[in-house]
């Protein structure tokens, strides 16, 4: 700190003694901002004060008021009676929530846009009683809700307003650019009305969720943002504020809005009080990732593999095989920005559509009728559940190949019937059992254990451990680092697995 401030000193005595020797008229020197003109980065006004003016009161915010039943965790105990008041006998306690967030509307007649988290119960076991919007002039409605779409988080609320009130419309996201200008409007934290801006800072970002597209943005959105609009610089709604990405729970310059272009159709839909229809084949699918695409032999991130093929629905019927590649549908070329989920949601339900897979590394297409999606619930059923604990499983002898136990760190034998009907698979089940696997190796890291049984490997069926060696000898001589195995686990249904070799 003494070097900086003698620096400092330096300089000041400098100029003193400059201004002293050199300047006979002081008196005239101007402040070095003085007079200057607005300046802005090209494409964007000098001030957004006039266009703030005009949207801002076509943002509102959003509350609810919810109920929550609270279980007494000492019921049964000494202790229960410490656990609130006036709860007896373990029943539960009802206590009060409140949501905050933000919409926007979208018609002079009072009908309004947010988001379904906004208005839906926080925690488990709680119910929304009730939903107030607030306009900017500081005037209250009850709100009702008419219609939500979880899947993309989406809901359309409906006040009575006395008068015709400012609304705002949804522009074209398929024209933002990363670098374009946009504004968030809303009320973060329950500060009513703030205003952000900045920069779109990527389109089709996804965040794991099935049908995410959404516009990355560093213009600060923070909670109670959420339903909010994000405007261009013409005014329209290019998004609805949606997500941050933060490991504090405040702005880290990464937030997610909803595009219009997949926004704007659902809410038509639900304004109509219609619920939301989308396509569906009926097939379970994998990302193309770095190890799923190296077992194969394939690029990474073109296409999406096929886990499962549900029964009867439109992809079975159309010749589709658990182990495919997808890689275009109705034209749309299946990538991480377009994942093929997104792509068959649109289609119409009915419609007739070509799609492109490899099998076996052959292109071929097939054409698919679409059907409609089922509900959460019945997709439940088909979707691939949570491990299961195997019990104590035989050993047997190892069959002592050692491809496999040096490449994998699997060591496994053949089934039996014995062994089948200890780990409850089907009685026609052809392939190995694990018997052990090295946690340091890429197949403990994904999970692979004893009891697990390998159906395939390479796209081969294996019945034996020299079987399984063979194609680890095959996968490594073509210089490919992965091999693809199919394994199968009591209770659920066999799936494909990218299994890293180990260096030797």
């Amino acid at each position: 700190m003494r070097y900086a401030y003698a620096i400092t000193g330096a300089l000041l005595l400098g100029g003193t003694a400059i201004a002293v020797t050199t300047s006979s008229n002081v008196g005239a020197q101007v402040a070095q901002n003085e007079g200057m003109q607005a300046a802005a980065p090209a494409g964007a006004p000098a001030s957004l004060a006039d266009m703030v003016e005009k949207l801002q009161p076509a943002v509102v915010n959003i509350s609810t008021k919810q109920r929550v039943q609270v279980q007494n965790p000492f019921a049964g105990t000494p202790f229960g009676d410490l656990f609130g008041q006036g709860q007896q006998g373990g029943k539960p306690q009802t206590r009060q929530a409140q949501s905050l967030g933000s919409g926007f509307i979208i018609s002079a007649d009072g009908y309004i846009v947010t988001n379904n988290h906004v208005v839906s119960a926080g925690a488990e076991g709680a119910s929304v009683d009730s939903i107030t919007v607030t306009l900017t002039n500081s005037e209250e409605y009850s709100a009702r809700l008419i219609g939500r779409d979880p899947a993309t988080d989406i809901a359309v609320l409906k006040i009575d307003p006395k008068k015709a009130l400012p609304f705002v419309k949804f522009g074209d996201s398929t024209k933002a650019r990363v670098g374009d200008w946009v504004i968030a409007i809303g009320n973060p934290f329950a500060l009513s009305g703030t205003v952000t801006a900045g920069i779109i800072s990527a389109v089709h970002r996804g965040t794991g969720g099935t049908y995410d597209k959404f516009i990355q943005t560093d213009a600060s959105i923070n909670q109670g943002n959420s339903g909010g609009p994000m405007f261009d610089m013409r005014g329209n709604v290019i998004g609805i504020n949606s997500q941050i990405l933060s490991p504090s729970g405040g702005n880290v310059g990464i937030g997610f809005a909803i595009p219009s272009e997949q926004a704007a159709p659902i809410v038509d839909t639900l304004r109509k009080g219609q619920a939301v229809k989308r396509g569906y084949l009926g097939i379970q699918i994998s990302p193309l990732g770095e190890d799923l695409a190296d077992s194969l032999g394939l690029a990474k991130n073109r296409g999406e593999f096929v886990q499962g093929v549900e029964p009867g629905k439109g992809a079975d019927k159309a010749g589709i095989k658990a182990g495919d590649v997808i890689v275009s549908v109705a034209g749309q070329e299946v990538t991480p920005d377009q994942n093929l989920s997104s792509i068959v949601a649109n289609q119409p339900i009915g419609s007739r559509v070509p799609i492109v897979l490899l099998r076996n590394g052959q292109r071929q297409t097939v054409t698919a009728v679409v059907g409609e999606r089922p509900s959460e619930d019945e997709l439940n059923a088909f979707a691939q559940q949570q491990d299961d604990d195997f019990g104590q499983q035989q050993d047997g002898q190892s069959s002592g190949g050692q491809a496999a136990q040096q490449s994998l760190g699997i060591s496994a034998i053949p089934l039996n019937s014995t062994i089948i009907r200890q780990l409850g698979i089907p009685t026609d089940t052809r392939g190995i059992v694990i018997t052990a696997v090295d946690g340091s190796t890429d197949a403990g890291a994904k999970g692979l254990r004893r009891g697990d049984v390998i159906i395939t490997a390479n796209n081969r069926p294996v019945a034996t451990q020299a079987e399984l060696d063979a194609q680890v000898k095959a996968v490594s001589s073509q210089g490919r680092s992965a091999i693809l195995l199919q394994v199968l686990r009591r209770g659920q249904p066999a799936v494909f697995l990218p299994v890293r070799l180990r260096d030797k």
